[in-house]
């Protein structure tokens, strides 16, 4: 193996794990974001186009927006748990634990959902194309 290609595979390297890291902030500014209801963060990392599905149901960007934005639940803590990457270029997939805690018209609630997000790189910046969500039964 010669010198350049040693460089090159390092420079891969270094670069995978940055976006590696970079990923994992992602995902824990969409929980902080969840907690604050905050629109501005949510429209800059869903790409237009952006689908999420949920156990049986299929959203919009939109959609999503608007539910995070406006829907009846207050989410008062959200924290990820056992994320990792999967990087395919420039693509990845996260995959991991998002647990919910807050109030809505039923009461106080607890919720783990078990999720695959799909991550695409445009130039230097990172959004999610694509997100599911299995709401793990209570215990």
């Amino acid at each position: 193996m010669n010198a350049w290609m040693v460089v090159m595979m390092l420079v891969a390297a270094r670069t995978q794990g940055t976006d590696s890291a970079a990923l994992v902030k992602l995902e824990d500014d969409w929980a902080r974001a969840l907690v604050r209801r905050d629109t501005v963060v949510f429209q800059r990392l869903l790409a237009p186009g952006f689908v999420y599905s949920e156990n049986d149901q299929t959203m919009s960007r939109d959609d999503v927006l608007r539910g995070v934005v406006s829907g009846p639940d207050t989410v008062e803590a959200a924290a990820n748990e056992d994320m990792k990457v999967h990087r395919f270029g420039a693509t990845a997939l996260v995959t991991g634990w998002l647990v919910v805690r807050g109030r809505g018209p039923d009461g106080a609630f607890e919720r783990r959902y078990r999720y695959t997000d799909t991550w695409m790189k445009r130039g230097s910046t990172w959004q999610i194309v694509g997100a599911h969500d299995y709401l793990a039964p209570k215990t």
